[in-house]
C-alpha cells in the first residue's frame, strides 16, 4: 500500500448561536453544523527519501497550515511511524466561514490514524479539540449538535433532502475579526440561553427533518455584515434565486442558500447557474453522510 486518501467536506452552520465570551477569552457556542459534498481532497503517503519531518503541500495557500498542526499533535501522541506527506487540493474556500481548515485538519488526522492502523482511535479525538473549536465536529463528519466552545460534540439524525446553493466572496473575513465585531456590537448570549437552545435544537432535530424556520440563524451575520457591508447584496440575491432561507455561513464571507425538498439539488443547480455572471464561483452542493470522509487506500 503506499498511502490513503480522504474527503475533508466543508460544512455551513444551519444555526450559529453564540454567548458572551468567557474570562478566558473563548465563546460558547450552540450550532448545527452540516458537512457538505463540497470538500477538499487529501492525500497521505510516505514522505520522499531525505526528508526530515512531515510534509504538507496545499498549493496556492500560505502561511500555516493546521493539518500540519494536526499530524505533530498525532506523533506527539505515540505515533512514530515513517515520515508523511500530506498533499491537499484546495476546494473548499478559504477563509470564507465553511470550516475547509479545520477539515483539513480533521482529515489528517483521519489519515494518520489510518496509516497507523488504528483508524478511530482516541489520540486523534484528544487532538481535535487543541486545534479548534470546529475540528472535533469535523472529525465526527457527520451531522452533528456542537456545545462548549465546540468540543461538545453530538452526532444527529441525518437530515431530510436539501441542498446548499454556496456564494464565495472575492474578499476573506478573519474569524478573530469577526467575533471582535460581535463583541463590540455586544451581542452575546447568556450560557443559560444557550443550554436552553441546545436542548431545543435537540428535540427539533431528533427525527432527521431540516431545522425549523426559526432556528435557520446565524448570530455572527451582524459583524460580518457591519464588517463586509456588500454581503447584503448577496445575502438578497441568494433569496431572490429562490432559496427557502439565506444566512451568512460561520463568520462569513461565503453566503448560503438552502433549497429543501426532494428537487432542492435541481434548484440550486438551477440558482447557481444564474448567479454565476456576478458570482463566477456560485456552486450548489449536497449534504453528506458520515461515510463520505472515511479514508480509503490509495
Amino acid at each position: 500500500m503506499s498511502g490513503w486518501t480522504a474527503k475533508a467536506p466543508g460544512k455551513f452552520n444551519h444555526c450559529l448561536f453564540v454567548g458572551r465570551p468567557r474570562p478566558e477569552g473563548m465563546h460558547p457556542l450552540v450550532s448545527v453544523m452540516q458537512p457538505l459534498s463540497l470538500a477538499d481532497e487529501l492525500t497521505l503517503e510516505p514522505a520522499p527519501d531525505g526528508a526530515t519531518r512531515d510534509l504538507v503541500i496545499c498549493e496556492g495557500v500560505t502561511g500555516p497550515n493546521l493539518a500540519e498542526e494536526a499530524l505533530a499533535l498525532y506523533r506527539a501522541a505515540g505515533w512514530d511511524g515513517p515520515l508523511q506527506r500530506l498533499t491537499i487540493h484546495k476546494r473548499v474556500p478559504v477563509a470564507a466561514g465553511m470550516g475547509g481548515g479545520s477539515a483539513d485538519a480533521a482529515g489528517a488526522l483521519r489519515l494518520a490514524a489510518a496509516a497507523a492502523g488504528t483508524p478511530g482511535d482516541s489520540r486523534a479525538d484528544e487532538a481535535a479539540p487543541r486545534l479548534g473549536s470546529d475540528v472535533p465536529a469535523a472529525l465526527l463528519a457527520s451531522r452533528c449538535l456542537v456545545s462548549g466552545i465546540g468540543e461538545q460534540v453530538r452526532r444527529l439524525p441525518l437530515p431530510g433532502p436539501f441542498a446548499v446553493l454556496v456564494l464565495p466572496s472575492q474578499s476573506t473575513l478573519s474569524t478573530p475579526a469577526v467575533y471582535r465585531e460581535f463583541d463590540a456590537l455586544g451581542l452575546g448570549r447568556s450560557e443559560s440561553e444557550l443550554t436552553e437552545l441546545a436542548r431545543a435544537l435537540a428535540a427539533a432535530s431528533e427525527r432527521g427533518d431540516p431545522l425549523p424556520a426559526e432556528f435557520v440563524h446565524n448570530d455572527l451575520q451582524p459583524a460580518a455584515l457591519s464588517l463586509r457591508p456588500e454581503l447584503e447584496q448577496t445575502l438578497a440575491a441568494a433569496e431572490a434565486s429562490g432559496a427557502d432561507h439565506v444566512l451568512v455561513s460561520g463568520s462569513g464571507p461565503t453566503v448560503v442558500g438552502l433549497f429543501l425538498g426532494e428537487d432542492g439539488f435541481s434548484r440550486a443547480q438551477m440558482a447557481a447557474a444564474g448567479l454565476r455572471k456576478h458570482y463566477a464561483d456560485a456552486i450548489a452542493t449536497v449534504t453528506v453522510a458520515p461515510g463520505f470522509a472515511q479514508p480509503n487506500p490509495c
